[in-house]
Formats: C-alpha cells, structure tokens, sequence
C-alpha cells in the first residue's frame, strides 16, 4: 500500500535584461504504508516517518534554460550586430523496479548549446562619412541643397511653408515661443551646413570603391550542438537537485548537463555506483548531434542581389555494454559501436559540364581510379603499420578497394582537384563520441544571384514593367550511415589501423562508410522572368543536375544526369468579346460577354541519363533514362464573378533510352468550369 506525492519546483528568474535563468524540477515519491490496518503505534511511526522524509522517490525530472542576449547595442562600435547564446540541459533519475531492485535505477541528461550571430554591415559602413558621401551625394551636392537666406529671413534661417501659415504673436506667452523656434531652427540650419561642409567629396573612382565595400549587407550565423547520456545499473538515490550529496554522484556537472567520456563510466563502476550484477544488459549510449550554417547577402550593385549559404551537419551514437560479467567489481566494456551520419554543402560543377557517354567509362572517372594510388601512397608513408609498397605499387593496407584510399580519391577527382591536396579521414579510435571522422571536410557556399535592373534601363523601361534574371547552384555531400567496424584494431595506439583483413588485403577503419553521396543541381544555370505593359508575362529557365553515388561495398558508381529546359507564356487580355452570346445568371442574353481572357502555354524538355560504372573495368553501362517533352497550352475565361471557363491540352512523351522500356504518351483534354459559392 501506498500514496503518491508528487513536488513540483520552478523558478524563473531575469537575472539582467539580458540573461533569463528558467529552471523546473519534478519529482515524483512514494509514501509506503505498512502491510494490513495501520492501528499500532509502530505501524503509524513507520508511515509518518515515511511521510515526513517524503516518501520513496520514484522520478525526477528537471530542465534547466539559460540564455544570454549580449548586449552589443550598448556599445557604439558593436551596435551593429547582435548575439544571442542559449545552453538548456534536462536530466531524470527513474527508480528500480521493486521487483529489480539488484539491477539498478537509470540516469539520463541532455545538453544543448546555440549560438546566434546577426551582423548588419549596411549598419557598419553607414558610420563612415567617406561612405556615406560615396553612397548618398558628393558634398557640392549636399551643400547646394542649403537655401542661402533670403532677404526677409534672418541668417541662416530657411523659410518654410509652415512659417507662412503661422499667426502673427499677440501674446508675451506667443512671443517666446515664437523666439524658441526661431532659436531651435537657426541650430538646425547650423547643424545641417556643418554637416555638409565635412562631408567629403568623392569621384566615380571612389564610388565604385564604396560600393565595392559595402556589397556585404547582412550574414548571420548559427552553431548548434547537444549530446545526451543514458547510463543504466546507477545504484545510487537522488536527494537535492538530482545530486546525493553524501557521495556526490553522479555530480552537478552531470545534472546539469555534462556529457562524459567512458573513462567517467569506468571510474563510477570502481566506486560502486553500478550495480554489480551479471544479469544487466542494458546498454549505455550517448549521442551527439552538431549542426552550423552561415548565410550571407551581397549587392555588388544596384538590384544584383546574391544569397550565399553553407551548412553542415554531424551525428553521432555510441553504445556500449558495461557491466560485471562476473559479480566481483571487475567491469568491462563489451560490443562498443558507433553510428552516425555526416553531410556539408559542396562544390563539384568543375567536372558537371563533361561529356558523358553512358556506355563508356567518363574522362572523371578514370581520374578517380588513377588518384588512387597517390592516396595509397600518402595513407602509407603516415600510417607506420604501413611504410611497404607492393608490386602493384599500391603501399601494404592501402590497396586499390580501400576505403581510406577511395574517399579522398573520388572527391578530388569530381571536385577536379590535385589529390595531394585533398584531406584525409581520421580513422584513429574514437574515445569520445564527439570525434568526427570527417573533419577535414570543411562545408562549401552555395549561392543564388537575382538581378531585377534591366527594367531600370531605357532600352526596357518603356517595353516591361519587370524583368528579372536569376541563377542558383546548391550541392550536398552526404556519407551516412556510417558504423565502427568490429575487427578495428590500433596496437600501438599510434591513430592508424593496424589490422589487415585477410581476404581484402586492407586495413580494417574504425568506421565503415557504405555510401558516399553528391547532390547538386543548377536551379537553375539561367532563369528569366518578365512581364510586359501588355500584360504578356513569360518566364525561361534552363537547368542542370547531377546526382552521384559510390557504393563502397560493390565499388560501383551510380550516376544520373539531368537537363531541363522549361518555358512558359501568359497573356491576358482585358474585354475581349465572345463571338456568340451567352446568358449568365440574371445577365441580359441580348449582350455578348466582354471579359478577361487569359493564354497560357507550358513547355518543357527533360533529358534523364542513368549510368553505372565499376572499378577497373573497360566499359560502363546504362541503366536508365528518358527524354521526356511535355506541352500545355490553356485557355481561362472569366464569364463572371464566380464562374471560370477553363479549356486545355496537357501531352506527356516519354521516350526511353533502353530497349527494355516502352514509350509512353499521356495526352488530357478537356474543359473545367470552376463556381465560386463563397459570399
């Protein structure tokens, strides 16, 4: 028998206008009652003492936020930009069973750290007058718009229209504070002049300069990262915060947020926080996750608008059994794994535009087989498990098929770059979760330019009300699903591998990578956008994509290329009078309708080309693809304010480029009418 009694804490608590603390607690307890009536006097000593010591705890949870708004506005030189950090962590205690008492309660907490940074640089550079001269007028300029004083006006003293309008002062009351103006305004006048007799004047020459460095409008950055650890067999209680003072475990640093390393593990095991019995077999797991992106807006010019991007993102999970396998306090560690994905923003258009044939082995992929033996090479003369070449010529561990010597060679041929200088995975054992593998894979901008000037131009002002331009690049390069590998071994803890797979001939890594993946695409190479005064509006837009996968289990490469050209035009025409009458409603029959008219044709052409390629074979192989041309004129007519005509053609053609395929048309026609009941 028992009770439940549960507490709940919260304090919020603005410590400045800029830092807020926010924390929350729950903990749950049991009050446990004696078996049968409670009518002795032991029997009630037990429940109130049970009572007054609040219970048996069962759960705990707690939250913890804090967040830091810096305060740059305060100073004149920071003013400009903006930071914020944040740092929330949670932690629980959950109880044993009563029925698994010997197996141990559980501790979990988490922690996540932010950092956001906004930087406004037409903030930054509109504090220098050589700037502001360059961006705003010349100083003849700004002076010659000062009115030298008139006749009737007193020294540096504009006449305005309000001035006119004013009555003439009656009252002593009026009379000063007729004089305060007047006072007030010769100061602004005095200001005004000063102001423009100190500001410089600047050439064509130091414009282009000004504009040259204040292309950068904004930027912002973000940086994210958080890990949580579960840790089962924990045998201690929770008293105040989460924390057993007497024993100070797990620790304040642990509740409030800490992520530890397994030598933590091993040292709470020794003081006998973990259950010793044999039975556990839950496993101990931490994971981690960074994400960072910095974006960026540039003007070089008026109206040329460019978005530069860039992220990347890492995960990561360790597992471990760690536990007494015999019950005597001896702990071990069994079957540790790690898991995780990586993917950053790229650059691979250098090698995009070559030709491809689809059955013949590509220019880039025979580069990427030849940079593999100066992988080989730089992976052995670092590794001194190595330090022997072959007959083949490749180094001992680093054969042709090794993934340390694969990697690196396939990006730097499809980034078209000296495979010396390409960096090298890190496949020395993790001791902490937070190590990553590809860290010298740094990530690279993406872009998109936009440019709306050419309407501004006197060649199309009078033809077009906008015209737009626009061009994007975005590419990823992706290796998830990565896992460590069993047989990974370091013997002399040099950070290199140093078992060699009998049947492959290679060392084994710490991680197995099975798929490398690049994404990118041209959306698009060159996009146009306008509309007419005539109301005639048409957009183009020509694009290019290229989807690449080498599987590091079959050493086959997976490559798709994708162009697509696509082009539409609308007209519409205001009254256009239908050649036959027809009655609408209560209109009169005798009329023939003179509504909107609207002309719209959609074309596109997709050229879709599927090709594998394998290692050192003479000829690749075409697995798919299609060409595929797709029209769709329509034809909208507003008969009245609820009821649209709609006639169309819409024809799909799909010619393949294996036998294995048939052609496909897809043709609709047909007419909608689509009513409007809303009020």
């Amino acid at each position: 028998k028992y009770f439940v009694m549960d507490r709940v804490y919260n304090l919020r608590w603005d410590l400045t206008k800029s830092i807020n603390f926010d924390f929350k607690a729950v903990n749950n307890s049991r009050v446990d009652e004696p078996f049968g009536r409670i009518d002795t006097k032991p029997e009630k000593d037990t429940l109130r003492r049970n009572l007054m010591k609040g219970g048996r705890n069962t759960l705990y949870n707690q939250s913890v936020d804090l967040t830091y708004n810096l305060p740059t506005s305060l100073f004149p030189f920071l003013d400009w930009t903006n930071a914020n950090l944040a740092y929330r962590t949670t932690y629980s205690w959950v109880g044993a069973s009563r029925l698994a008492v010997n197996l141990g309660n559980t501790i979990q907490n988490s922690q996540q750290k932010g950092a956001t940074v906004e930087l406004n640089f037409a903030q930054l550079t509109a504090k220098s007058k050589w700037i502001r001269a360059a961006t705003e007028g010349t100083g003849k300029a700004a002076m010659s718009s000062i009115q030298p004083p008139g006749p009737t006006q007193a020294p540096g003293v504009r006449k305005s229209v309000a001035d006119t309008s004013l009555k003439t002062p009656v009252t002593r009351k009026e009379k000063r504070a007729e004089r305060k103006r007047k006072r007030k305004a010769r100061r602004l006048e005095r200001k005004e002049a000063k102001a423009a007799r100190g500001q410089p004047a600047v050439g064509p020459v130091g414009r282009v300069a000004a504009g040259l460095l204040t292309a950068v409008k904004r930027a912002g950055i973000t940086y994210n990262e958080g890990g949580t650890t579960f840790v089962p067999g924990w045998v201690d209680s929770t008293r105040f915060l989460g924390n057993n003072f007497n024993s100070m475990a797990p620790g304040l640093d642990f509740v409030f947020g800490r992520q530890p390393d397994i030598g933590w593990l091993r040292q709470a095991g020794a003081k006998g926080l973990i259950t010793k019995d044999p039975i556990l077999n839950n496993l101990f797991r931490q994971t981690y996750e960074q994400r960072f992106s910095v974006n960026a807006q540039v003007e070089p010019v008026r109206d040329l608008v460019i978005d530069l991007n860039m992220d990347k993102t890492f995960n990561k999970t360790y597992t471990s059994l760690f536990k007494d396998t015999v019950g005597t306090g001896d702990f071990v560690e069994l079957s540790p794994y790690s898991g995780g994905g990586f993917s950053i923003s790229f650059i691979a258009f250098q090698t995009l535009f070559r030709k491809v044939d689809p059955n013949n082995i590509s220019q880039t992929f025979r580069e990427f087989q030849d940079n593999r033996l100066v992988m080989s090479r730089r992976l052995g003369e670092k590794n001194a498990y190595s330090q022997a070449v072959g007959s083949d010529g490749y180094f001992k561990g680093y054969g042709r098929y090794a993934q340390d010597v694969l990697i690196p060679a396939f990006v730097a041929a499809y980034t078209g770059k000296d495979p010396e200088s390409v960096a090298l995975l890190d496949n020395g054992p993790a001791s902490n979760v937070r190590a990553n593998p590809f860290s010298g894979y740094l990530p690279r901008p993406n872009w998109r330019l936009t440019y709306n000037g050419l309407s501004r131009m006197d060649l199309f002002k009078d033809l077009f009300t906008n015209f737009s331009v626009t061009h994007a690049y975005n590419s990823t390069l992706s290796m998830n699903s990565f896992q460590s590998a069993l047989l990974f071994q370091d013997e002399l803890g040099l950070g290199f591998p140093s078992f060699i797979d009998t049947v492959s001939g290679n060392f084994v890594p710490y991680f197995l990578v099975p798929n490398l993946t690049v994404t990118e695409q041209f959306a698009p190479i060159l996009g146009v956008d306008f509309t007419t005064k005539s109301q005639l509006s048409g957009r183009f837009e020509f694009r290019k994509s290229r989807n690449l996968s080498l599987s590091l289990v079959d050493y086959q490469l997976s490559e798709v290329n994708s162009t697509e050209m696509t082009l539409g035009v609308r007209y519409r025409k205001r009254g256009f009078p239908l050649p036959f009458r027809i009655r609408i409603g209560k209109s009169d029959p005798s009329k023939k309708l003179e509504n909107d008219i609207t002309f719209t044709l959609d074309l596109s052409i997709r050229d879709d080309l599927n090709a594998n390629s394998r290692l050192d074979q003479a000829n690749a192989f075409a697995t798919g693809g299609q060409k595929v041309f797709t029209i769709r004129p329509t034809i909208d007519y507003v008969l009245s304010n609820r009821v649209n005509l709609q006639l169309f053609f819409d024809q799909r053609r799909v010619n393949p480029y294996i036998s294995s395929a048939a052609p496909i048309v897809n043709t609709r026609a047909g007419a909608q009418v689509r009513i409007s009941l809303a009020q």
